[in-house]
């Protein structure tokens, strides 16, 4: 198995891409292989900082870098040897496996969608995104790739999601929830109305019905669906308050309470960066998006989540799903 990690995307690259890169390398077996696409003398140099051997992975030479602030489409048109493009057009031409960035979100998702293609059926690509529970993990969707969704694109939502969780989460009959303001199906927008009774025909997964967003970190269900702006808006949301909840109790119970095991494994827990990256659910192929502030940790995460997403065939079974008909956005 072969992953491509963009090694210049990020607030920090190359060095946090290269550094996870180096801790992800450590635990891999023989049989993968990461592959650091970028400029490779910086690469070079980077590796040589911290003690690595230039060959001790492919280097894959991407002269061009799409910045965080750059129009997507005109950044993925313009820069055909970014290495986004080439990270991506390597999985394509069968180079690669999965590919990871921590760069421009909204590049990574058009040159997904572009260089790899949507599944028959797929309309839109959506974000899976992880929020912890007292137990097991939830899978939001989307997580912010769609703004505005329509019934059925939150129907499809719903079917990729449901083989997110059977595939990587290992729920063997997930459920499923709409995420809205009040549990009764007549709550909500006109588009969750209609999705709502789209979704309780569903024979397979278990819909039970509207969850609030309070459900989500008790973990009422397996997945949740919404629309995009929604998604990204509970994501930013659930972030601020564990940096709240952490300043709060190192301002009033001190570094040693903080620092001992048990607080330890509370906040690994709630640390985004133990989930990796959110995949791009939908796309023909395997696309990790990472936030711009990793560290190091968040991107050998996102490799080991690249490799589950390769090794439970996600991709060909979200496709297959798709291709029986009732799933069809």
């Amino acid at each position: 198995m072969r992953i491509a990690l963009d090694a210049m995307g990020g607030d920090f690259a190359p060095d946090v891409p290269v550094e996870g890169a180096l801790a992800a390398a450590d635990e891999l077996p023989r049989s993968s292989e990461i592959l650091l696409v970028g400029r490779q003398t910086e690469i070079e140099e980077t590796l040589a900082k911290h003690g690595a051997q230039a060959d001790r992975f492919q280097i894959v030479d991407a002269p061009d870098v799409v910045g965080m602030g750059e129009k997507p489409l005109a950044a993925v048109r313009g820069k055909p040897k970014s290495s986004i493009g080439i990270g991506l057009g390597l999985q394509k031409r069968g180079g690669a496996d999965g590919f990871i960035s921590a760069g421009n979100t909204g590049a990574v998702m058009a040159a997904s969608t572009i260089l790899l293609g949507l599944h028959p059926g797929v309309q839109r690509p959506a974000i899976g995104t992880l929020f912890p529970t007292g137990s097991e993990p939830v899978l939001v969707l989307d997580g912010g790739a769609n703004v505005d969704c329509s019934p059925r694109e939150l129907q499809g939502f719903a079917y990729i999601g449901a083989v997110y969780a059977r595939d990587v989460l290992g729920r063997s009959n997930p459920t499923v929830g709409l995420l809205n303001i009040g549990e009764e199906e007549e709550k909500g927008s006109a588009a969750v109305k209609e999705a709502y009774a789209l979704l309780k025909h569903s024979t397979h997964f278990q819909f039970i019905g509207n969850v609030e967003g309070r459900d989500i970190l008790r973990g009422a269900c397996d997945v949740v669906v919404c629309d995009g702006f929604v998604g990204n808006v509970v994501l930013k949301f659930y972030e601020s308050v564990a940096r709240l909840v952490h300043g709060l109790l190192d301002r009033e119970v001190g570094r040693d309470v903080l620092e001992a095991p048990a607080m330890q494994r509370v906040f690994k827990v709630l640390d985004y960066s133990e989930y990796g990256g959110a995949p791009l659910l939908g796309i023909r192929g395997v696309s990790i998006i990472c936030h711009g502030s990793s560290p190091p940790r968040a991107i050998k995460n996102a490799i080991r989540v690249a490799m589950q997403s390769v090794q439970s065939h996600l991709s060909q079974h979200i496709g297959a799903e798709f291709a029986g008909g009732e799933a069809v956005a």
